[in-house]
């Protein structure tokens, strides 16, 4: 008879031993898939742990002051997995950054952490690390995770391994508590400089043993990774498909997504609702290619999707067309996916309405949930069941955790998952938790008394010059249900009305604009005023010299500096400031009046993670931009000649 698992490792150990996998931990490359099996990550893991253990890693004390700390800076594959196992089993601390992180924050995190040894996913990480050591002296060893001329490859670390040596890391093992650090995860959110989150196993393990109860696919079910396993989100799903016995398989990136999907063949996977909405526009580009009946069915099924309710059920006529929809149309979608997907799970940022509808009326399922890290991390989630589902909110709360909404809307929870603090930051703790509630900075309220929903960042609320005060992220997200607006920041703080930095979806907005100096008019969709949602413009190429053409018709050996030129040049054209000025006029009147955009700028480049106005997962760091922008920002407010209003002559 055995306990119900306690420790991280512990749920390596119940796959192997309940429903062992030919694959546990895959991996894709060049279009195939390569993995250890349940019983080779078990046993590899216990070697890699002695290895460690031999080179001077341990939990000593298994004090967080005590306890090795190992870092981590490598894209997602199986060997990330092994070295987390590794650490755990002998006490160790693994700290997980970013590979996309700046040298500077890299150097921050390595330092505060007093990192002792570290792993490099490849030769351009080894090196970004390399030239940090001199400056880090306690960083003692360095490895990596691939083989890098030059270089300690992981698997040096398994070589001359002895009995004794394994007794060692059983001993160390068997005294390892729930309550002991497993992890420590640098987060700054979208304000300040990086903060260790301290997790212990109890706290992400907690999480797995509920979560799994609202896994909706079991042993032999596969999953595809893309998302960054530094995240704690798809850190903990990685062991919620263990304990579930799903094969997990690491795509490097999304530059591949199209092709791992389609070598994988998932049935789960999870997002965040940037990826489902380039997936969509994907699909849209391919629908406008087609003609005839093929274009007239295509466009029909979005129409049918668009109405899709999960209550009231639908009634027999919509069911009966939904279901030719889905024979003759959605099935593509689910093919274009690998053609098994069952359900996303999507987090980090609020997902568009219509996608949601579109994606569950085809078939797939989309689960919206929230987290935090210092909740290891799920609060809350949407369930495969559509009477524990609602568009629009992050589902209820998941067992065993409590949530209250403080008299300000801050959002307040207790439960096993939260964080012991941070570390080495006891004002910081005190300040986030209090009376055993961690205060989460986010606004939200219940709708039907159990599903919860998110209104706003606490501090992204701000208040108008005239005293009101403006939730910046639902404008925001309403905006962004035109395909023309691929990023947004709502910005009005202490000033007398509400104001937008916009960045422009460029492709689709550089196809538009050649047609209209071309002269072709438009055609019929559904969410600009004139009635075009954008669908035709997205997929044609340019074709021909046009005078005045966007900047896709520079040739394709422009430097990028003739690119930012033709994009700078192009956001100014008055057809283009027209344009926006129509689609947020459109959207303004479901927002109040203090909250609607009364002017804004339309900015020549996206907002990115390695320019530094995006977290890793992709939120804006309000602060940055505000900071970045400052002289477009003040702009809108002194000058009508820069910035142009959505409400003209008002």
């Amino acid at each position: 008879m055995h306990t119900t698992p306690s420790r991280l490792f512990d749920l390596a150990e119940a796959q192997n031993r309940r429903f062992p996998q030919t694959v546990m931990l895959g991996s894709t490359c060049a279009g195939k898939q390569t993995g250890y099996a349940s019983g080779e990550v078990i046993l590899i893991s216990r070697e890699l742990a002695a290895g460690l253990l031999k080179s001077g890693i341990s939990g000593r004390r298994l004090t967080p002051e005590s306890q090795d700390k190992v870092a981590v800076l490598s894209w997602n594959c199986p060997e990330w997995v092994l070295l987390d196992l590794a650490c755990q089993q002998i006490g160790a601390i693994l700290v997980p950054v970013y590979p996309n992180i700046s040298e500077a924050e890299l150097e921050l995190v390595l330092r505060d952490a007093g990192v002792k040894m570290a792993f490099a996913g490849n030769a351009d990480l080894y090196e970004k690390i390399k030239n940090l050591q001199p400056r880090l002296p306690a960083l003692e060893q360095l490895f990596t995770l691939s083989a890098v001329p030059g270089a300690a490859a992981w698997d040096t670390l398994l070589s001359g391994i002895t009995e004794a040596d394994h007794r060692r890391v059983g001993e160390i093992r068997d005294s390892i508590r729930p309550d002991h650090l497993a992890t420590i995860i640098y987060t700054s959110g979208t304000t300040g400089e990086p903060k260790g989150v301290m997790l212990t196993h109890g706290n992400i393990v907690s999480n797995v043993l509920t979560c799994i109860h609202y896994l909706p696919c079991g042993p032999g079910s596969r999953a595809l990774s893309f998302l960054p396993l530094n995240h704690v989100f798809e850190r903990m799903i990685t062991y919620l498909y263990i304990y579930g016995g799903v094969s997990v398989y690491y795509a490097a990136g999304t530059e591949n997504l199209a092709e791992d999907l389609r070598t994988v063949r998932p049935h789960i996977f999870t997002t965040v609702p940037r990826l489902l909405e380039k997936v969509y526009e994907k699909i849209l580009a391919k629908g406008e290619t087609l003609k005839g009946l093929k274009r007239i069915l295509f466009f029909r099924a979005l129409a049918i999707g668009k109405r899709y309710a999960l209550q009231p059920p639908p009634g027999l006529s919509y069911r009966i067309q939904l279901y030719l929809a889905r024979r003759l149309v959605f099935s593509k979608w689910k093919a274009a996916l690998g053609g098994t997907v069952e359900v996303i799970v999507s987090g980090s940022a609020a997902c568009q309405l219509r996608l949601l509808k579109l994606f569950t009326a085809a078939g797939i399922t989309v689960l919206e949930g929230y987290g935090l890290t210092e909740t290891a991390p799920v609060i809350s989630v949407n369930r495969a069941e559509p009477e524990a589902r609602r568009f629009g909110t992050v589902g209820p709360v998941i067992d065993g955790v409590e949530v209250r909404i403080a008299e300000d809307g801050e959002i307040c929870c207790k439960g096993p998952g939260v964080t012991p603090g941070y570390y080495r930051r006891p004002d910081l703790t005190a300040e986030a938790i209090r009376d055993g509630w961690l205060y989460t900075g986010d606004v939200g309220s219940f709708t039907e008394g159990r599903f919860l929903q998110l209104t706003d960042r606490k501090k992204a609320l701000f208040k108008t010059s005239g005293g009101k005060y403006v939730a910046p992220q639902p404008v925001e997200n309403k905006m962004m249900e035109s395909p023309f607006i691929e990023q947004i920041m709502v910005v009005g703080a202490d000033r007398k009305f509400t104001a937008a930095l916009v960045v422009p979806a460029f492709t689709l907005l550089e196809a538009w604009y050649r047609q209209q100096r071309d002269g072709v008019p438009d055609e019929d969709g559904g969410d600009l005023p004139n009635g075009h949602d954008g669908a035709a413009y997205s997929s044609k190429p340019a074709t021909g010299d046009h005078t005045g053409a966007a900047p896709s018709a520079v040739a394709a050996t422009a430097t990028p500096g003739d690119m930012a030129a033709a994009l700078e040049d192009l956001v100014q054209q008055p057809e283009v400031l027209r344009l926006y000025e129509e689609i947020i006029a459109r959207y303004n009147p479901q927002f109040g009046p203090v909250e609607q955009i009364k002017k804004f700028t339309l900015l020549p480049r996206p907002w990115s993670v390695e320019s530094g106005e995006l977290t890793p997962t992709l939120k804006p760091k309000r602060k940055i931009i505000q900071e970045k922008f400052a002289a477009e920002i003040e702009e809108m407010y002194h000058s009508a000649n820069v910035a142009r209003t959505a409400f003209p002559g008002r």
